[in-house]
């Protein structure tokens, strides 16, 4: 993958596994710029929203509404209800995701609003996610809810 801002993503995901966390990375584009970037840190910061898309939510700080209507949302995985809620309450019209099987969240929620939805699948993602669950289910479970 050659995209800078997917691979900020995954620059970020690697930073949260370095950090003892969960290893899932989001940035915020708008106009071709990063604007907010972050990592799931629910761990780090003992915190029970900050998933990645909402720490790249929170760095971007106050945008317009006319800002997150020319943004887009890049995440390593597939983004939860919550993040989901997020994408729609702020009318982000287009989510990159670097992959959907390890987790897959209601991005038929997402398209079904108007959202564009890009699945990379990047077999990257994919392995990074499937070792972190296989070496730290019980991690895992509780950062969806299981």
């Amino acid at each position: 993958m050659t995209d800078p801002f997917f691979q900020a993503a995954i620059d970020e995901a690697r930073l949260g596994l370095a950090e003892g966390g969960v290893p899932i990375g989001s940035v915020l584009v708008i106009d071709g710029t990063i604007v907010g970037r972050g990592h799931n840190q629910r761990v780090q910061r003992g915190s029970v929203v900050l998933h990645a898309e909402m720490a790249a939510l929170e760095d971007a700080g106050r945008l317009t509404a006319a800002d997150y209507r020319r943004s887009t949302l890049y995440s390593t995985l597939s983004p939860c209800p919550m993040c989901t809620g997020a994408v729609l309450l702020y009318g982000i019209p287009r989510v990159v995701v670097g992959e959907a099987r390890t987790f897959q969240g209601p991005e038929g929620l997402l398209r079904d609003e108007g959202v564009v939805v890009e699945v990379v699948d990047d077999p990257g993602c994919v392995e990074l996610m499937a070792t972190f669950i296989a070496e730290h289910p019980e991690l895992w479970n509780e950062d969806i809810g299981e």
